[in-house]
């Protein structure tokens, strides 16, 4: 594995994360389509997104916990909500490789750019109300975000952070959870691509990416515990409208 560094990989992981771990979303989903334009191939992007991300999640949702943003001691709904998520990994995964087989790449990234656009609408529409719990559409987004995980490195966040709101879950809670079971994701991502190419992946990238990430977590997680909950709301859900808008621009001009 090459552990060389490279200062503006590591300086680009780090404004992701930043934004990933203050929002619940955005590292995959921002940082795969800028290193394609910066040259990289998908098969060098991927793995190391998610390795990164498996590391850099589980960071996160132990520094939100101690934060106060996310509550993990067990038989805590929190609680049981992340190991809700990261159970249904799983599925979304192995369906995700099942369908990348047969399906053209633009359809699938059309389809992640209209799901995480209708979220963002939804939850600036819907900002003001206060929606009950409910844990079908838990386990609904679940699948659905470790799917697009699988297939493309990003649009977990999105779909879960935006969901969770939507689906009666606090704020700060929701960008914890997200973060957490993420974690979970990455790590059957990469054993996937691990298992898939029979380790003949290129870490090249892994070194830089993960180094940026680390670094902005704790200055992340801290500023969403201090951010009022009506704020970091409208935050996800204009930042959730806008990866979605971005993502069908990307495909479609």
């Amino acid at each position: 594995m090459d552990f060389s560094i490279s200062i503006p990989i590591v300086a680009l992981a780090f404004a992701c994360e930043l934004v990933d771990s203050g929002l619940g979303m955005g590292y995959g989903t921002i940082l795969t389509p800028v290193l394609l334009l910066l040259g990289y191939e998908p098969v060098e992007i991927v793995p190391a997104v998610l390795l990164s991300e498996f590391i850099t999640g589980l960071t996160a949702g132990i520094a939100h916990h101690e934060f106060g943003n996310l509550n993990l001691n067990r038989g805590s709904r929190d609680f049981k909500v992340t190991f809700l998520l990261a159970g249904l990994s799983l599925i979304g995964v192995v369906g995700a490789v099942a369908i990348a087989i047969s399906v053209p790449v633009w359809v699938i990234k059309v389809y992640i750019g209209i799901l995480v656009l209708a979220i963002g609408v939804s939850i600036l529409l819907l900002r003001s109300r206060q929606l009950s719990f409910c844990w079908r559409r838990v386990s609904g987004l679940g699948v659905l975000a470790a799917f697009n995980k699988g297939i493309s490195g990003g649009g977990y966040g999105p779909v879960v952070t935006g969901g969770l709101v939507l689906s009666g879950v606090g704020s700060r809670n929701a960008v914890g959870m997200t973060s957490l079971a993420e974690s979970v994701t990455s790590a059957l991502g990469v054993l996937g691509y691990y298992l898939a190419t029979r380790a003949q992946i290129p870490w090249h990238l892994a070194p830089s990416l993960l180094m940026g990430a680390l670094l902005s977590v704790p200055l992340a997680a801290y500023a969403v515990s201090r951010l009022p909950h009506k704020r970091l709301k409208l935050a996800i859900g204009g930042t959730t409208t806008i990866l979605g808008c971005w993502t069908l621009v990307k495909v479609l001009l």
